[in-house]
Formats: C-alpha cells, structure tokens, sequence
C-alpha cells in the first residue's frame, strides 16, 4: 500500500509505501529501510523516509489503562494528545509537558522528546515517561526504562524515532484542579522589558511563553506579550476538539504573511492586549492549541512550504543573541509570523539528543522564498552556534551537518544505538551522507 506522506512544513513524499505496525518486524525487503510516522506535524524531514517505506503508527492508538488514583497512563504510541487529554483530564489529571498542537502522537512526543511552555517546571515529556515497547529488527521486542542500563531509553528520549519502532508508552500524568487557565498577559514594549520581566514570570506561573513583534523597530524594536497561566483550582474539562472548525482549503499562490499584511497584523494583535496586566480565564485548548483552530494553517506560507528555525541559547548571552538574531531577521527582509520567545529551565531530559537546555529559545518562521531564505536562516545557524546553542532538529529541513553535529556533540550515540532498519530523510542529510 502506498500513500502520499508529508511533514507540516510542506515537504512530501508523494508514493510513499506504508507498513502496519504489526508488519515492522515480519517484513522481509532486502536492504529497505523505514520509519515510524506518526501524525506528521514535524516541520522537516525527519518524519519523512523518501527512500523507503513510513511505519503508519496512528493505526495502533489505543489507551491500554489509566489508574485515576497515581495518574499513571499506558497507551500505544498512535494515540493523540487530544484524545489523552479528553480520556484523563475529567479525572482531574493532564499531560505534565504538552508542544503547541494537540494533534501530535504519544510517539511522536516521545521520539522528539517534545516540550511546552512550562519546562522550567517540568521539563521535557521525557522527563514524564516511566516505560517503553520497542519493536526492533535486530533484537525484536524490548521493554526500556530509565532505570534499565542498556541506554536505549536515553537514546528513544528524542531519538527522531530511530531506535525502534515505540508500540506503547507509560507516562506519570500531572493532577490539576482544573483544565482551564488563568492566564496572565502582560505588554512590554520591548524586547529588555521582557528580559526584565521572564524569570520572574516563570518563578510565579506554571506557564509562561511570549509573542514578539518581529518587525518593531526602534522603541519598538522586540515588543510583545508575555502570556503567562496557572491551572484553574476549581472547574470542569471542555471537549478538545477533534477537529478544527475552520479549516484554509487550499494553497495560495502567494503567502499572504508578509509585507503590508504582516505588518498590519502584527500591529493588531499587539494591541489586542491592554497596557499592563490583564487577566482572564481561558480553555485549555485557546491557551496552548491556539492555531489548533484553524485547520491547515501551515497552507497560508504558499506552495513552497514554510521553514521554522528554532534556536536555544544559553541564559547569560540571551538579551544580545536574541537581539542579533531578530537584527539578523530584518535585515534579511524577513517577517516571521509566529515569533516566540521562552525560557528553558535547567531541568534535564533523560535523553542525549534532547533539544531543550538551559536558557532562551527563539522560534521564527518563514514563507520559502528560496535562496534569500536559506542565506538567511544560514545566517541564524552561525549566530546560535557562536552563542554556544543548538538547533532544532524536528523543525529543520535544510541545516547543515555541520550545525547538526554542533548542536548535538552526542549523535554518535544514537547512530551507534540506531535500529539499522530505520532512517529517515533528515538522518540521511546530516549523517549518513557526509
């Protein structure tokens, strides 16, 4: 069976053959490689196998149990975050760490070792995984743990789903009174006013994330809202939806987030908020899935697709590389549309290859313009790295071997650790072919 495959940033494979589950360990192709895909909301190519077949992991994606007294969840690895929110959050638990998107799988959190807007709290979703199934073609099926030894958890923890197949997860699930937040945003004119304001933020709230304006100048120059949330003491859990009520029907020839329209929305939203603090209660959904509601976003950057960089940067250079790298930004002639700024505690992943590390994390994001493009988001690689930060890997499809081996010092240990049935196109880039 094949099927046409794609990665949220608009790179697709068009023929790709798809595996069952259950068929990873019994297939026989001489020399084929493959790779778990779960629900393709990786901005790049590292859920893409454009040379062999994709695991179709959403087909296995049950809860299996979920003890209402610890929390503890156990599911197979195709199961949405939505529909684990909706199966726990009446019980009065929810996920510990949850990314911007509800439509991600259990796997696919796992396997990039996802993180949230509270990880100077809690982390990385690693950090919350008890248990792993791995299905492995050359020492067939596995159950791995933190406590186990082999490695081979530390290495699944944000492996890119090269280690195995992932069949079943436990995770430790957070109580909450509440699935609701009350959240707090605050202007700030620019950008040392949020560097005044984040650890303080992150101190008081279990939340907390900013919204820049890429294109201020001057005065202007990084202002934005610091949204910052608490879970509600008392309330109920409205439904995540399982799909989303709008929904962009097609490509344009153009994206319109840019120029004239991006400026004038950035003005906007950034008076959406009132001088100050203001504070109101909000669905758990608006609060962390806010693009959730318009389904196919990611059409609106035009037929070549849309490339996100996503960089960290250690605390004590965070002020003057963020700066550089919105300069960096400008200059290029460049408008990001999502520009968001947090701050990454120093709570470690289990995981070597995890992204997340202590200090600041910029996300940009860009309609493919080409060369321009790439010339520019070249030019962010080298800024991060003569701050001594990474890149990341999930939200790339086009950085070099070079800045892949820079941010990540320890991707010998999972090339030494891969399954050698599993590859993916991002792996090929940056490490086999070199």
């Amino acid at each position: 069976m094949t099927a046409h495959v794609e990665s949220w940033g608009g790179l697709c494979v068009e023929n790709s053959e798809l595996l069952k589950p259950e068929a990873f360990l019994a297939d026989e192709r001489a020399g084929g490689s493959a790779l778990p895909y779960g629900n393709g909301r990786s901005y790049g190519d590292s859920c893409l196998n454009a040379s062999g077949a994709a695991i179709a992991s959403r087909k296995a994606g049950r809860i299996i149990s979920f003890d209402d007294t610890t929390g503890i969840l156990e599911a197979e690895a195709g199961l949405l975050l939505s529909d684990l929110i909706d199966a726990v959050a009446p019980a009065g638990w929810f996920p510990a760490v949850l990314p911007g998107t509800q439509f991600v799988t259990l796997g696919g959190a796992i396997a990039n070792d996802i993180h949230g807007k509270n990880h100077h709290r809690r982390g990385t979703f690693g950090c919350h995984v008890r248990e792993i199934h791995l299905d492995r073609t050359d020492r067939g099926s596995l159950v791995v743990t933190p406590e186990d030894g082999t490695g081979l958890f530390e290495a699944t923890v944000g492996g890119l789903g090269l280690t195995g197949l992932i069949r079943k997860a436990s995770v430790q699930l957070m109580r909450v009174g509440a699935s609701s937040i009350r959240q707090e945003t605050t202007r700030f004119n620019d950008l040392g006013e949020y560097f005044e304001l984040a650890r303080e933020a992150d101190e008081r709230h279990e939340y907390a994330v900013a919204w820049l304006d890429s294109l201020g100048t001057g005065t202007r120059f990084g202002r934005g809202h610091l949204i910052a949330g608490d879970h509600e003491t008392k309330g109920g859990h409205s439904a995540a939806a399982g799909t989303s009520p709008l929904k962009i029907p097609f490509t344009p020839p153009i994206s319109p987030l840019q120029g004239p329209f991006l400026r004038l929305f950035n003005e906007s939203y950034f008076r959406s908020a009132p001088a100050g603090v203001s504070v109101k209660t909000v669905a758990c959904e608006k609060f962390f899935f806010p693009l959730d509601r318009i389904g196919r976003w990611n059409r609106l950057y035009g037929p070549r697709g849309l490339h996100q960089h996503q960089s960290v940067i250690p605390e004590d250079v965070g002020f003057e590389t963020v700066k550089k790298l919105l300069e960096c930004t400008q200059a290029a002639g460049h408008g990001s549309f999502l520009t968001v700024l947090k701050r990454f505690g120093s709570l470690k992943s289990p995981g070597f290859m995890s992204f997340p590390r202590a200090g600041y994390t910029l996300t940009l994001d860009f309609p493919d313009k080409g060369s321009a493009t790439l010339g520019l988001l070249a030019k962010l690689d080298e800024v991060t790295l003569a701050a001594g930060g990474a890149v990341n890997p999930y939200k790339d499809r086009r950085m070099s071997s070079a800045t892949f081996k820079a941010s990540f010092p320890e991707w010998q240990k999972l090339e030494a650790m891969r399954d050698p049935a599993l590859l993916s196109d991002f792996w090929r880039r940056t490490v086999m072919s070199q």
